[in-house]
């Protein structure tokens, strides 16, 4: 009697390709407000950073002369400002987005009126986007959007946002971002972000102990995010940022050892389909710690990719 041939093979099959939340992060920074760190051409040229935020446009407004302060690094005021042009055109040649951040803590600023809000579009367009004056502070650069870092009024945002958000036109997005604080919802920008118009939203968690890292308890920071990234749903972001302080100088309360963003934090967050990155305050302070170098790998670390597998035995 004939003993027949058994032959086995095994094939795998990868069946689908399920991702686990959005694509990988990035890094915003805020530069401007410490003239002993980093020019602007070397802070993009670090390859860390996606946008950078131009700190502050801290008076517009109410009748008032607009004041862009760049502390130590130029003065807007005399036309020492305009060479960051060639910077600016040099971050951006490198695929980074460069914002005009509005506003700030010691800002003196509003737009209640129609009106108003008009004339400081109408500014900020010709001065800084896409418009055409004799006074542009950074020269001929066209910047890529507009922040809102509202602290001090609830009279401007919401109208002013959309009055922005107006001027993208099909050959030149202007994108748009807001800092809120993480207490939610925020009490300046709470209107402004329900208008669905935010491409950006960095939530500071920091210098609110109600919602930020501290001894090593991270829940806090995972409750408040889960509830502002599954609250604003209008929003039609690019992500939503972890905002955070570069060093423990950086701010009063809230700084997170970089160890502890990596294996406790991240994870967390990058968890929803909407994380979009870390944002960090600020280019000086990040530049005392080497803090953005440390976790850039794991910001743009995207959501686990899970493979479905099916084992296919064959007998013959």
């Amino acid at each position: 009697m004939e003993r027949s041939e058994i032959r086995t093979a095994s094939i795998t099959v990868v069946l689908a390709l399920l991702w686990s939340g959005a694509s990988e992060g990035s890094i915003s920074v805020y530069w401007g407000q410490n003239g002993n760190e980093a020019s602007l051409v070397d802070t993009c040229a670090s390859g860390n950073f996606a946008i950078v935020l131009l700190s502050f446009l801290i008076t517009f407004g109410d009748g008032q002369t607009p004041v862009l302060n760049l502390a130590g690094h130029c003065d807007p005021s005399s036309g020492g400002c305009q060479s960051l042009g060639a910077d600016i055109k040099s971050c951006q040649s490198r695929g980074v987005k460069v914002f005009l951040s509005l506003g700030g803590a010691s800002g003196s600023y509003a737009a209640a009126t129609v009106d108003d809000t008009r004339n400081v579009t109408t500014y900020l367009w010709n001065n800084f986007l896409g418009g055409q004056s004799d006074s542009r502070p950074l020269g001929d650069a066209v910047l890529d959007g507009i922040d809102f870092d509202i602290v001090a009024t609830t009279d401007l945002s919401e109208n002013l946002a959309k009055a922005v958000s107006a001027l993208s036109t099909p050959d030149k997005k202007v994108y748009l971002s807001a800092a809120p604080e993480c207490p939610y919802p925020d009490a300046h920008l709470g209107n402004a972000l329900q208008t669905g118009l935010f491409d950006y939203v960095w939530i500071q968690f920091y210098n609110n102990p109600s919602c930020q890292y501290a001894d090593g308890d991270a829940s806090d920071l995972v409750n408040s995010w889960n509830q502002w990234t599954t609250s604003i749903t209008t929003v039609q972001t690019e992500g939503f940022f972890l905002g955070l302080p570069a060093s423990s100088a950086a701010a009063g309360s809230g700084f997170i050892p970089t160890d502890a963003l990596i294996t406790k934090v991240l994870p967390q967050v990058r968890a929803s389909p909407n994380y979009g990155g870390v944002m960090l305050w600020s280019k000086y302070y990040d530049e005392q710690t080497g803090y953005s170098s440390a976790i850039v790998e794991a910001v743009r670390q995207p959501n686990k990719l899970y493979a479905l597998y099916l084992k296919i035995i064959i007998i013959d």
